[in-house]
């Protein structure tokens, strides 16, 4: 096998986590994948993989090595695409991660409708509010809300803008009052998302003027829709986002809180490897994303 194959088996060992998932994606066994790998290694002078009997992860050469690898191995397709036009429909693998609440609420139905379009790709979508390193865990697009990482090794596309939003329930406020200004929120139960990198201050602004709060965080969770969940049953007001709040607070069942101050704004963000042509099926879909949630997002189009 050449270095070009071996490099392709190298990725996708390193995307699936095991030989024997990489074999049953490209056809061959555990063992040929086993060997190709170790003499891959042995090619390079390096350790590309930890092996254990419970898992496969990549070591610090491997983590360098996959990018460049990646780059290499999609060129190559992009290659044979270009000369073969017939095998330029989108097809096979597209692994998506994206954090929880959004993409639950709103990534899988658009990415269903995209499917639908495009029957022969096979979309795997992994939610987690984890931050992870889309080139690490073998990701081809990874959906932000906020905390882009500062790496050279990803590149970036804003897909909408993500506005935050307090909220309670109108029993809530009618039993313990609707707060008018921002310290306020001091004497109120308040439900905070753990993943808020500063901690339990909550920071708002109205023009030139700016505040920041720190609450007293009586249920925390680093899932909106847990909080969306403890809002709705009346526990305290909760810091959301549009995108979650978007449908309660047109029924009234929430209620906004302060809504003459704003929240800091994040953008919703797609994030694949950087330094490679992107291939089709993930312009593809970053280009229908932004269709469908530009100029102005669905969940903010009611508000």
């Amino acid at each position: 096998m050449d270095q070009l194959q071996a490099m392709e088996v190298f990725v996708e060992v390193a995307r699936l986590k095991s030989f024997s998932d990489a074999g049953r994606q490209l056809g061959l066994t555990r063992a040929i994948v086993s060997k190709v790998v170790a003499q891959l290694e042995e090619r390079l002078g390096a350790r590309l993989l930890y092996r254990s009997t419970r898992e496969v992860s990549l070591t610090d050469a491997g983590l360098a090595y996959l990018a460049p690898c990646m780059a290499t191995v999609e060129q190559a397709r992009e290659a044979t695409r270009a000369i073969h036009p017939a095998g330029a429909a989108l097809a096979g693998p597209l692994r998506i991660q994206a954090p929880s609440s959004f993409g639950s609420v709103w990534l899988a139905d658009a990415l269903a409708r995209f499917s639908l379009l495009h029957p022969l790709l096979k979309p795997s979508l992994f939610v987690d509010d984890a931050l992870l390193d889309p080139i690490r865990h073998g990701f081809d697009l990874s959906i932000r809300v906020g905390g882009i990482p500062d790496t050279s090794g990803l590149a970036s596309r804003r897909l909408a803008p993500c506005r935050g939003v307090l909220c309670a329930t109108p029993g809530y406020l009618a039993r313990c009052g609707m707060p008018q200004v921002p310290q306020d929120l001091r004497d109120h139960q308040c439900l905070h998302f753990s993943h808020l990198t500063d901690g339990t201050s909550w920071h708002f602004s109205r023009g030139v003027e700016t505040q920041t709060v720190q609450v007293n965080a009586g249920f925390t969770s680093n899932n909106g829709l847990v909080l969306q969940q403890a809002a709705l049953r009346g526990l305290g007001i909760v810091y959301s986002t549009t995108f979650l709040a978007w449908r309660d607070l047109q029924e009234g069942t929430l209620v906004q809180v302060l809504p003459e101050w704003e929240l800091p704004l994040n953008d919703l963000t797609a994030l694949y490897p950087a330094g490679r042509q992107l291939s089709p099926k993930v312009r593809a879909l970053i280009d229908f994303l932004v269709s469908e949630y530009q100029p102005l997002p669905p969940w903010d189009r009611g508000l």
